[in-house]
Formats: C-alpha cells, sequence, structure tokens
C-alpha cells in the first residue's frame, strides 16, 4: 500500500499536540510497516530527523498552508495532484484536512471541533474556514479517527456522521514525564521559581484554555493564604490575548506568575514533574495532554469537568466547573493544603496514566488506516 501522510505539523522545535501526535504515531507507524511506502507532504523545508525510515519519501508541496486563502490552494489543488501523480492508496491527515477534489479514500484525523462551539476565540477568518470545510471534510472521508469518546459523540451529534465511521484512537504521553525524587525537585524548582513551590499550566495561552480565570482564581487563593506559592504558565500565545495581558497587570500577585514560553520537551517534562500541582482548567479539549503528563508524573491534577478531561482523567483528577473561580480558588486551596487528598491523586493518577500509551494510539491509528484502505 501507497500511504501519503500531511506532514504539514512535523515543524522542528515547534511541536503543538497535533504535531505531537503525527510525531509518535508516524515514527511507529513506519517503522512497524515497512512492507508499506509512505510519502509525507510537507508544505516547507523539512528536517530530516522527521524521516524516520527507509520507506517515507518527503516530498514538498507549495504554498505554505497557514492562512485560509492558502489552506484551500493547498489541500484542494496541490494536495489531488501530488495523490494523483504518486497513485496514491490512502490519504492520511493527522490535522483533519482533507481534499474535497478527489477520490482516493481519505482517513482525517479530527482531534476535536472547538470552533463549532466556541467560534469567537479564533480569528475570524481561520473560523469561518473551519466551519465550513470541517463538515465537508467529515462527511467526504472514509473514516475519521478522534481522540475521545466525547470528541467521537461531537462528531456524531455536530455533523451527523455514524458511529460505525468513528475510530477512538486516544493520545499518549512521552516516557520523559515520570516521577522524580525530591532533591531534582528543589533542584528544578531553584531553575524555575527562585527554589519556591508552583502550580503549573500548560498549553497555548489563547482564549479556550481560560488563563484569565485560572489566573484570578490565583490571585483570589494568594489574597486568601499565607503561602508565597507560585503559578507557572508554559505556552506560546498563538494569536494576541488582551484579556490576559489585561488580568496579568491588574493582578497584585503578578510578579509571582511566571511565563516561561514554549519549553523543549525534556524541560518541559522537568517543569511538570517538579509542580506541586497542574491546574488544566480549559473550556474545551478534545483529549487534554498536559492533564496525561501531569497524572503520569505523580503530580495532583484539577481538570475542568467538561468535555473529555472526565474521560481522560476518570477520578484521578480534582474536577471544577471552569467558569467558576470561586471553585477553582477553593479547589486549589483543598489539594495544596491536603496531604492525605494529595496522595491520593497522586496515586489514582499513576494509575490512570497506565491506560495511555503511544504505542496504543499508534496501534489503534493503524487499525483506523486498514479499516479506511479496505473500506
Amino acid at each position: 500500500m501507497k500511504i501519503a501522510v500531511n506532514t504539514r505539523l512535523l515543524l522542528k522545535n515547534k511541536l503543538e499536540g497535533i504535531g505531537w501526535f503525527s510525531f509518535e504515531t508516524l515514527k511507529r507507524i513506519t517503522r512497524q510497516h515497512p512492507e508499506h511506502e509512505f510519502i509525507f507532504l510537507f508544505d516547507r523545508p523539512f528536517d530530516p530527523s522527521f524521516i524516520f525510515s527507509d520507506n517515507i519519501k518527503p516530498i514538498v508541496l507549495f504554498p505554505q498552508a497557514r492562512h485560509p486563502w492558502l489552506f484551500y490552494f493547498y489541500f484542494q489543488y496541490s494536495i489531488p495532484y501530488i495523490l494523483k501523480k504518486e497513485k496514491i492508496d490512502l490519504f492520511l491527515s493527522p490535522d483533519g484536512f482533507l481534499s474535497l477534489r478527489t477520490d482516493i479514500p481519505q482517513l482525517p484525523v479530527i482531534h476535536d471541533i472547538n470552533f463549532e462551539h466556541y467560534p469567537e476565540i479564533l480569528p475570524s477568518a481561520i473560523s469561518k474556514f473551519y466551519r465550513k470545510y470541517f463538515p465537508l471534510f467529515a462527511q467526504k472521508a472514509k473514516r475519521i479517527a478522534t481522540v475521545s469518546e466525547y470528541s467521537k459523540q461531537d462528531l456524531q451529534e455536530t455533523y451527523g456522521i455514524s458511529a460505525d465511521k468513528i475510530d477512538v484512537v486516544y493520545n499518549g504521553a512521552s516516557s520523559l514525564f515520570r516521577v522524580v525524587d525530591k532533591n531534582r525537585i528543589q533542584k528544578i524548582r531553584d531553575k524555575i521559581s527562585n527554589g519556591q513551590p508552583y502550580i503549573i499550566f500548560v498549553g497555548s495561552l489563547n482564549p479556550r484554555k481560560n488563563i484569565v480565570r485560572l489566573l484570578a482564581a490565583f490571585e483570589k487563593y494568594r489574597l486568601d493564604n499565607n503561602t508565597k506559592i507560585k503559578l507557572v504558565l508554559v505556552g506560546h500565545t498563538m494569536w494576541y490575548n488582551k484579556d490576559l495581558t489585561r488580568q496579568l497587570n491588574k493582578m497584585s500577585f503578578k510578579d509571582d506568575v511566571i511565563l516561561t514560553g514554549r519549553l523543549e520537551n525534556n524541560n518541559l517534562a522537568e517543569a511538570v514533574s517538579a509542580a506541586e500541582l497542574m491546574a488544566f482548567v480549559p473550556l474545551f479539549e478534545g483529549f487534554g495532554i498536559p492533564a496525561l503528563e501531569a497524572m503520569q508524573s505523580g503530580v495532583p491534577l484539577i481538570a475542568s469537568n467538561c468535555t473529555s478531561l472526565p474521560e481522560v482523567t476518570a477520578d484521578a483528577a480534582a474536577l471544577v466547573n471552569p467558569e467558576n473561580v470561586d471553585e477553582i480558588a477553593s479547589v486549589l486551596k483543598t489539594v495544596l493544603e491536603n496531604e492525605d487528598i494529595r496522595a491520593k491523586m497522586i496515586k489514582k493518577g499513576l494509575e490512570q496514566a497506565k491506560n495511555f500509551s503511544w504505542d496504543k494510539t499508534a496501534e489503534l491509528l493503524w487499525e483506523s488506516i486498514e479499516k479506511a484502505s479496505h473500506a
């Protein structure tokens, strides 16, 4: 079988959620299936480290697809051209984008459809493009892979897709995320937070991640309690977030909020492992890899009580209403100050994390590829 893969999000030192999904699954699948040929389709010069095995042929297509007009040209003209030229049997798209101008079987991974529920948090042009074309992509697909039962149900209800057409392919977390000893924790804290304990958030700093309410809850907790704990925000701003800037500027404890920007994976794993807890309270998640990374690292987790997070965390996290600042602040106090609760959460988190791995993800995605190719 000759499989073309949309690899435009394999970007050196810039892997985000879907980029990591692509990296971890494709690395395993291509090496485990040398009997098949894989055509990796990039939209810019690629790093050689992404050519995982000898059965991969990389091709760079034009244009760089980073804007709705360019999305359209890339997927509706460049992609069908190369699929026909290379005599492709199946097109796999880890970011969910498909071509509507080919009859070759296509398998998108649609991680979530947050833009259908919160269209206002994306730039207008991108939101309009997604809401116009993703329903068409979902209908066009031979099969669909997604990363949680929640996202599967959302695709069924929002786009009218049959459950029989959707495969759940849970995410995993890197083995770098693990429990570290107390001496190592203190060394990491010396580097990150001047030796002080800290709460951590990991994710892009966009409105969907609910950072403004997290900041407000942290401020309330600090005002009401005698503690020097800090808040570490790890991630970059995908689009300008004026509400976040406004919230930071008015805080009494803004000097105790540390913005690290994007961290390389080793440093990210260290930062998570040394946290007192992770506060991950987005408004919407298709899976929520940072939550899994916290559990796997033995770090107590506060998570949103909505979308996919109750499914991913089971009974291992303290779940909160992400829109209720007082509730978030109250649960911060409970988890930070009650050692028995913390110990139980850590134990349950480590057990729950065992249910997920990139090996399992790759196996499930390959099963979905085989179903799509034989449908």
